[in-house]
């Protein structure tokens, strides 16, 4: 049995380190729940947590990148990270988007590491998510055919839609280090004393 939980923190840590073409999560949880003796909740927990860990590693390799771009994009990147880190209400939407997004995950967690957000309540808010969505697709394994998973797993990763959907988010992120942040901040004004 431990080497069942190994397995499945290895390949779900290891799909959601991937920045783009991984199956989804859940198809892993739902071979897993079909092919394994690990209850349904602790399936879930480890699963969660191994996908969180992923995300969060990704975000922080990616971060890494941020040297190697040329200091206008380093500080262009710095300025999106001030935008989005500045309000409150930004950070609820942001948090919102990690917990409830129907996006890639890697791509959103690629971004993030590339703009300098913080990566700790991200993952939290991901986390948090991704239990109430694994949990439902866990609970729904027990009407669902292994053939017909098979279908949906090989359809998600192959699939023409799928392929361009993934390749347009990457560009997003392309694009994401395009803008002018430094243009959307407000002016700083100096005071005299």
């Amino acid at each position: 049995m431990l080497l069942t939980y190994l397995a499945l923190i290895g390949v779900v840590f290891g799909f959601n380190l991937m920045p783009a073409f991984a199956p989804p999560t859940w198809s892993v949880l739902v071979l897993f729940s079909l092919n394994s003796d690990i209850p349904a909740v602790p399936l879930v927990v480890v699963g969660a947590i191994a996908a969180a860990s992923g995300r969060m590693s990704l975000a922080y390799a990616t971060g890494l990148l941020r040297n190697q771009v040329s200091q206008k994009q380093r500080r262009n990147l710095e300025a999106a990270g001030e935008v989005l880190n500045r309000r409150t209400s930004h950070h609820i939407v942001g948090l919102l988007i990690f917990a409830i997004s129907p996006l890639p995950s890697a791509q959103l967690f690629e971004a993030a590491g590339l703009i300098g957000m913080r990566i700790v309540p991200l993952t939290l808010a991901f986390f948090s998510g991704r239990i109430v969505s694994y949990s439902i697709y866990v609970a729904g394994t027990a009407s669902l055919k292994a053939q017909g998973l098979s279908d949906v797993i090989k359809e998600s990763l192959t699939s023409p839609r799928g392929i361009a959907f993934q390749l347009a988010m990457l560009f997003g992120i392309y694009l994401l280090t395009r803008i002018n942040w430094v243009k959307l901040l407000p002016k700083k004004t100096t005071s005299a004393d």
